[in-house]
């Protein structure tokens, strides 16, 4: 059983910058890809970025790769989302994901999941 917890969101404005953090239980972190998600109200829940076990490979929705940086730190078991320049549409739940192997876009390739944090940008 993998248990995970986000921490970091918050209120901003319009090009702040938050930088989220998951923590992650387990021994063998770096056999799990981690994911990054988000839900706005009454929308359904989408894919931000995703890193492989070993760190070297991420992916991205087009919305935010110029502006966000997934990463993680295998030794300390977290994954960080380092959020520049937000926007107002950026403004929803964040959840962090897991699953063992590769990385993945798919909501439901997933396994585990955080219970969220919110952040909110205003204009």
């Amino acid at each position: 059983q993998v248990q995970l917890v986000e921490s970091g969101g918050g209120l901003v404005q319009a090009g702040d910058s938050l930088r989220l953090s998951c923590a992650a239980s387990g021994r063998t972190f770096s056999s799990y890809a981690m994911g990054w998600f988000r839900q706005a109200p009454g929308k359904e829940r989408e894919f931000v970025a995703a890193i492989s076990g070993s760190g070297r490979t991420t992916y991205y929705t087009d919305s935010v790769k110029a502006r966000f940086t997934i990463s993680r730190d295998n030794a300390e078991n977290r994954v960080y989302l380092q959020m520049n320049n937000l926007k107002p549409e950026d403004t929803a739940v964040y959840y962090c994901a897991t699953r063992y192997g590769f990385g993945s876009r798919v909501r439901d390739d997933y396994n585990y999941w955080g219970q969220g944090t919110q952040v909110t940008v205003s204009s």
